[in-house]
């Protein structure tokens, strides 16, 4: 009778480490390159002002699939992180639990893209002036939006335990700034600024996780 032996481990393991890398690196890079073309659009675009119009209204106009294709690059880059986190963190508290807080905050955000908000308070340029009733796109948008920086706080609050278990003292006050930025309520006068910025904070905190998990994977 013969048998037949499962594959020696260096057959199967190098393909799905380098997946792996490549997973962790396109999230890494992800919300760099939604900032920088949510800055050059912002520039380059007539009528934009950070201080009135928050990014996501980049995705209005003529040209808004730039924005919208920019908004699924980076959430596909939380899912990336997500799927690279399970696989490569398989002990210790969150391994279950942070990349389903990751995966949700990437769909949330892939999903925010996908429907665009209200043209308003003049932008696009033809754009009612002031701010207009809520069409059911943008509810949409602006919920998923929402949901996606309360999931990105629960991984970040999950992965705070962690570290204070393993006695990280660094790694836990770092994880505890972005979970409180993140839940901070919005400014009524400043709120398109906030938001620039909890979005900054978070895709940092993406790709400060990704490059972490990708040198132990």
């Amino acid at each position: 009778m013969t048998t037949h032996s499962a594959p020696a481990p260096e057959q199967v393991r190098p393909p799905r480490k380098a997946s792996t890398r490549r997973l962790l690196l396109f999230a890494a890079v992800a919300g760099p390159v939604f900032y920088a073309s949510s800055i050059i659009q912002g520039i380059a675009r007539e009528g934009f002002d950070i201080r009135i119009h928050p990014l996501s209204q980049l995705a209005t106009g003529s040209v808004g699939w730039v924005q919208m294709l920019t908004f699924a690059v980076a959430g596909l880059g939380g899912i990336a992180l997500a799927i690279a986190y399970r696989r490569v963190r398989t002990e210790g508290i969150g391994r279950r639990l942070v990349p389903i807080f990751v995966g949700i905050f990437g769909a949330a955000f892939l999903l925010a893209g996908l429907f665009p908000m209200d043209p308003q308070n003049g932008f696009p340029v033809g754009a009612p002036e002031g701010v207009v009733a809520m069409s059911w796109h943008s509810i949409v948008h602006t919920s998923a939006a929402a949901l996606s920086f309360l999931a990105l706080a629960g991984a970040a609050i999950t992965l705070l335990i962690r570290e204070i278990r393993a006695r990280h003292g660094a790694a836990a006050v770092g994880h505890g700034v972005v979970a409180v930025v993140l839940l901070l309520p919005m400014s009524p006068t400043e709120s398109s600024i906030q938001i620039a910025i909890t979005g900054a904070v978070a895709f940092g905190w993406v790709s400060v996780m990704a490059l972490r998990v990708r040198r132990s994977a």
